[in-house]
């Protein structure tokens, strides 16, 4: 990580319908797009972004409602968030993609594929939304009324300064204390201190999951695309949404790959870069070339 910070690629700026939107395009070669997850941003790809950007054009933005970008009050839906990375696509007159998206960004990954498809040459979901009702009782918990008004309770900086002293401590005792997956975690969770991100972190939530669980599923409109290329990234430990789900995946994608990380949690990519950059790179050489009948047979009128 601190190797990208001290050469961090300059941000971009688009502005989309009044708001600003900041992007990574780093690199050059076919292009590949990164979309973060709930309460997260571009930098979640930092070990991505440094070692695709060598073989590959990487477009990483901070969506609306997180990072750097503006975080307006409005419709923070997947739908709205899958139009706006179809507009900064056209923006820099991007045909298609690679779409690479982590938990909220591969059901943004997903809903870009069916309401844009000729956008998504192929798909990597990495414990990706959108793939059952399951869900950590904490993102329920965020659902509920009155939640917005219990949360800066919970994020207290000074609450936060005390925790975080106290890892620090065990830290230089040389012993262990997070894995980058859980301190991602706990870092997105400090970020709704800020009023702008609770704000966007709630509607987007609430936009996708319920008391019960996620209210947005997936699965029943892959039958649609049965040519797309899809990889499945999943850590064995994660406790957002859990593991079951590659389950549901491989069910309606047969010739889906699935690739479990033991150990690994929440954010595979970050607890096992050099492993997910190797998966990563084989399902590219795999699918090179590889045709969407769906697609032709569309232009065709077939």
């Amino acid at each position: 990580m601190a190797e990208f910070e001290s050469a961090h690629p300059t941000m971009h700026t688009l502005v989309v319908h009044g708001d600003a939107l900041r992007y990574l395009d780093v690199g050059s070669g076919p292009v590949v797009v990164l979309i973060h997850g709930l309460l997260g941003n571009h930098r979640n790809w930092a070990p991505q972004v440094e070692r695709l950007s060598q073989h590959y054009r990487v477009i990483a933005p901070d969506l609306l409602g997180h990072g750097e970008s503006d975080k307006p009050a409005g419709d923070y839906s997947i739908s709205a968030h899958a139009a706006t990375v179809r507009d900064l696509l056209r923006s820099l007159d991007i045909e298609s993609a690679t779409f690479v998206g982590h938990s909220l960004g591969g059901g943004i990954a997903m809903q870009t594929l069916y309401l844009f498809p000729e956008l998504v040459e192929r798909m990597v979901l990495v414990a990706s939304g959108g793939l059952g009702p399951e869900v950590s009782p904490l993102l329920r918990a965020a659902t509920l009324p009155g939640s917005e008004l219990v949360l800066p309770f919970m994020v207290n900086r000074a609450l936060r300064g005390i925790t975080d002293r106290a890892l620090s401590g065990l830290d230089k005792l040389g012993l262990p204390v997070m894995s980058p997956s859980a301190a991602e975690a706990w870092d997105a969770f400090g970020s709704i201190e800020d009023r702008g991100t609770r704000r966007a972190f709630l509607a987007t939530a609430r936009s996708v999951i319920g008391f019960h669980g996620q209210t947005v599923c997936a699965t029943p409109h892959f039958a649609s695309f049965p040519t797309i290329d899809a990889m499945l990234v999943w850590g064995e430990r994660d406790t957002i949404i859990p593991l079951s789900h590659t389950d549901n995946a491989r069910a309606e994608l047969p010739t889906g790959r699935v690739e479990i990380f033991p150990r690994a949690g929440h954010f595979p990519h970050l607890d096992y870069p050099d492993r997910f950059h190797r998966v990563f790179e084989e399902f590219m050489a795999e699918t090179a070339g590889s045709p969407r009948p769906d697609l032709v047979a569309a232009d065709t009128g077939a």
